[in-house]
């Protein structure tokens, strides 16, 4: 993981940064982490703002399924 843009082989920036994407995602990326933040968020609300240990295995669940929804819709 790095603290700022990625860039190509070539050392230039990836095209998401370049042209103005603030935290250097792809579109792609963007829509995953968001999805996740978005499962997150209703987890955390499901669960009374609490996770436990045992929970994170349907959490995990719940995420990737939403990952999933949006990859699907790419193919």
């Amino acid at each position: 993981m790095t603290d700022g843009p990625e860039r190509a082989p070539n050392g230039r920036m990836d095209d998401a940064y370049v042209v103005g994407d603030p935290d250097g995602l792809t579109p792609l990326q963007a829509e995953i982490r968001d999805a996740v933040a978005r499962e997150l968020h209703a987890q955390f609300a499901l669960r009374a703002d609490r996770l436990d240990l045992a929970d994170l295995p349907e959490v995990a669940y719940q995420v990737t399924r939403r990952v999933d929804e949006v990859l699907s819709r790419i193919s």
